[in-house]
């Protein structure tokens, strides 16, 4: 009797996992540590949101020139004093004739300019000798954390009002390095942390086995691995800038008038009458205050989300 032969079917190699050069060969681009953290925060609704208004209040303020109706600094003796909005002054005037509107434009300049570039420069200087502590350690390190230790003992808003003073006649500049000069204690630390915790690491072990100096290792190897929790940082310390330059322009400490700021153009609202009766002079600027600092603060919260991996989006 023959026997019925079944036909055997070929077997299949299983595809294996995908690796770098086979995404370099299919032509996908392999997955980075920036690209997931973009795809993350672009899932966060209100941090995308903020970044926008962020960006129409950056552009506003670039394109102040065009947008004002009238100069921020032209007294309008014909509209008068505190005049209510009107075609002419859709935000009425302040208390010497000048546009309102067209000073909240230039405004957002001056509170801007004061937020990005004050933490700016915390950002280098706490960086800097967050570094040094962390990377060298040792009597470094306890001389540059007792220095933080005693700047952060500072009643800050006590501290700039003395500092601010100091100087002389108070002005942009001054509430600026002012700012920058107070504020790095807390990024100094952030590094600070992330530096102890990197350099015993295989990674950077092995740079320095390959003879890489120091210079280099902290550059190019320790530093990118650092700055996640820095930008945060330094996303928040925005707001906080920007509330105190206007706290500062407010009490009259900060920049001063014909030039304009959100915090100045409030100094209009001290009084009983002007709080009831015109709510044109002090509600803009509160606003434009408002607005940025929420959305500087929903970009940091979704970038803080965004790096943290333990956070599913």
């Amino acid at each position: 009797m023959a026997r019925s032969s079944v036909p055997m079917e070929p077997t299949r190699e299983r595809p294996g996992p995908a690796t770098v050069g086979d995404a370099a060969v299919s032509g996908t681009r392999p997955t980075t540590f920036w690209s997931l953290v973009a795809r993350r925060f672009a899932r966060h609704r209100l941090a995308v949101a903020g970044l926008i208004v962020l960006a129409a209040l950056a552009s506003m303020a670039v394109l102040a020139p065009v947008l004002s109706p009238h100069s921020p600094i032209e007294i309008d003796v014909t509209t008068g004093f505190q005049a209510a909005p009107s075609v002419r002054h859709p935000l009425g005037t302040d208390s010497v004739g000048r546009d309102v509107l067209s000073r909240l434009f230039y405004a957002g300049r001056v509170s801007l300019t004061v937020g990005f570039l004050a933490v700016g420069m915390w950002v280098v200087i706490g960086t800097t000798i967050g570094a040094l502590a962390g990377y060298h350690g040792g009597v470094m390190d306890t001389v540059l954390s007792r220095v933080t230790d005693v700047v952060l003992s500072f009643p800050p808003l006590i501290i700039i009002l003395f500092a601010v003073s100091v100087f002389g006649r108070p002005s942009l500049a001054n509430v600026i390095v002012v700012l920058g000069v107070l504020g790095w204690p807390l990024v100094a630390r952030l590094v600070r942390g992330q530096f102890l915790a990197l350099r015993s690491l295989e990674f950077v072990q092995a740079a320095r086995a390959t003879g890489a100096s120091d210079a280099r290792v902290v550059t190019l190897h320790l530093l990118p691995n650092a700055m996640a929790p820095v930008l945060v940082s330094a996303t928040f310390g925005t707001a906080s800038a920007i509330i105190t330059e206007a706290t500062l322009s407010f009490l009259g400490m900060g920049v001063q008038p014909p030039t304009p700021s959100w915090g100045n153009m409030l100094t209009d609202a001290q009084s009983l009458t002007v709080l009831e009766r015109m709510p044109w002079l002090w509600v803009p600027p509160g606003c434009m205050i408002l607005i940025a600092v929420l959305a500087i603060n929903f970009v940091g919260d979704g970038l803080r989300d965004a790096l943290d991996p333990s956070l599913r989006l």
